[in-house]
């Protein structure tokens, strides 16, 4: 039997009197959505290494899908606040079940309506967002990673088409995606964005197996091989690297929320246990140790939630800058896989098992650490930031 969510979130510095009513039913909704249908079933899933595809109509319905996309694009057209709170909610529950709706609303939806055709808009971004397509990004390649400019996969003019050849690899979404938004370089080496439909001749995407991190997420690769992509499925309004950059920055925007949301759930197992758990004639809560570890995982949330929140505002006045979302992202997950590895230990051996979200939690964070940038690239991005030096060449 499913034991009942009893999550509660830890707001220390009261900061929901700085969100608005409409952000607080937003999360409310999320939230109930999260306990009643992602915390009974996402250990089940993450042990089989299943994704559960049945809770795609659900993330729809709460708007997870391209939340600030505007209404006439089918969207909710919500602010950048509100997409954060989402974001935060779900990987609340699981960080993979937030990379699919991170991936369909950050990085297939966004560069749809940021950098595509009127045309284009209309035919994908409804469906998109009521989850009746389904979409994936494809930019990292087996051999070019955190320097997506050496990409090889490309493009060549051949008349009425154009052909696709490459690969791309670890791709969220891939196995079922209905679409896929490609990154290729053209004959005079510029990136270009294109939108590759399932069906095409030479596409396949094959699933990737064995991962020990985001098991209930389905991972894959893009193939392509000779596909002839139609003229009127390149995106018309960019070229170069700043095209899936832009996507990157609105995915580690919503990374840097929803990884506090699994740093707040590790928080608020850990302190619960150590109420219920006696050792020594007493509450674990009661010791000083115990203490330590809750003291300083609820202080690093606090200034977590402080910078989010601030990110936020600056998103929605247009303000924020890459730098900035970058050291949000990489603080957030930071704190998260920290906070993970200090509840597992209050939990002693129960932290590993099952009955507890905390090593699903750690295992999937070891991912949302690595992917969109990694730890060490986002200290460059900073680094290149103040300093004004490139240390990536």
């Amino acid at each position: 039997m499913a034991k009942t969510d009893l999550y509660e979130a830890p707001d220390y510095y009261l900061l929901d009197e700085l969100l608005s009513e409409e952000h607080k039913l937003i999360r409310a909704s999320v939230r109930d959505w999260v306990k009643k249908e992602v915390s009974p079933v996402i250990e089940d899933y993450a042990q089989k290494a299943e994704f559960p595809k049945h809770l795609l109509k659900g993330l729809a319905e709460i708007g997870a899908f391209g939340p600030t996309i505007p209404v006439e694009y089918g969207g909710a057209g919500l602010d950048y606040m509100a997409y954060g709170i989402i974001m935060q909610e779900i990987e609340r529950g699981d960080s993979g079940i937030r990379s699919t709706a991170s991936v369909q609303g950050s990085l297939v939806m966004y560069p749809i309506f940021a950098y595509g055709s009127e045309e284009q808009k209309h035919k994908y971004l409804p469906k998109l967002a009521s989850g009746e397509l389904m979409g994936c990004f494809g930019l990292t390649e087996p051999d070019h990673g955190s320097n997506p400019s050496g990409m090889v996969t490309n493009i060549k003019d051949a008349g009425e088409h154009y052909v696709l050849n490459g690969a791309k690899m670890w791709i969220s979404n891939s196995p079922f995606a209905d679409i896929a938004i490609v990154w290729a370089k053209d004959e005079e080496g510029k990136i270009r964005g294109l939108i590759a439909e399932r069906g095409m001749e030479g596409f396949t995407t094959p699933e990737t197996h064995n991962k020990w991190s985001l098991r209930a997420s389905a991972t894959g690769e893009l193939v392509f091989d000779n596909v002839k992509i139609p003229k009127e499925n390149i995106l018309p309004n960019v070229s170069g690297l700043k095209g899936p950059l832009g996507c990157l920055n609105q995915a580690r925007y919503g990374i840097a929320w929803g990884a506090l949301g699994a740093a707040m759930d590790c928080y608020d197992t850990a302190l619960r246990y150590s109420k219920e758990r006696v050792q020594f004639g007493r509450p674990i809560g009661g010791f000083q140790l115990q203490q330590k570890k809750l003291a300083e995982m609820i202080t690093e949330i606090t200034k977590g939630q402080l910078l989010v929140w601030r990110l936020a505002t600056l998103k929605n006045e247009g303000r924020a800058t890459a730098a900035q979302i970058s050291m949000a992202k990489r603080n957030s997950v930071e704190i998260a896989i920290n906070i993970a590895r200090e509840a597992r230990q209050m939990l002693g051996g129960m932290g590993i098992t099952g009955e507890y979200p905390i090593m699903r939690h750690m295992m999937n964070l070891e991912s949302v650490i690595t992917y969109e940038g990694t730890h060490d690239i986002h200290l460059l991005i900073t680094g290149m930031d103040v300093t004004g030096e490139n240390a990536f060449k």
